[in-house]
């Protein structure tokens, strides 16, 4: 996971904008869930898919923080796109593929 952050170089003491890792390596679970529906005019059919990570209740993930997941050997990022519901044993975030930080 990584969050867009303020980082001072230490040799110019210039401060720049760029991703700085939160998390890595944490032990997570996506879900997909496939949505259909139609227009009210009996037009196409419309296609979407959700996207669910299932991760440990005790980790802060800031609202539009990066999110990569490597499953199967394919990597794929999000951005997180809603409160998390946490429970007891995990918390479950939303997720909506990455394009850039707000």
């Amino acid at each position: 996971m990584k969050v867009w952050g303020e980082v001072t170089d230490p040799i110019t003491h210039v401060t720049k904008h760029e991703e700085v890792p939160l998390f890595t390596d944490q032990k997570c679970k996506l879900s997909y869930e496939k949505q259909t529906s139609t227009t009210p005019a009996g037009g196409p059919v419309l296609i979407a898919q959700t996207t669910k990570l299932f991760i440990a209740p005790e980790l802060d993930i800031p609202a539009g923080s990066k999110i990569i997941v490597t499953q199967h050997g394919k990597t794929a990022e999000y951005t997180r796109s809603g409160v998390p519901a946490v429970y007891t044993d995990h918390q479950e975030i939303m997720l909506e593929a990455f394009e850039r930080y707000a």
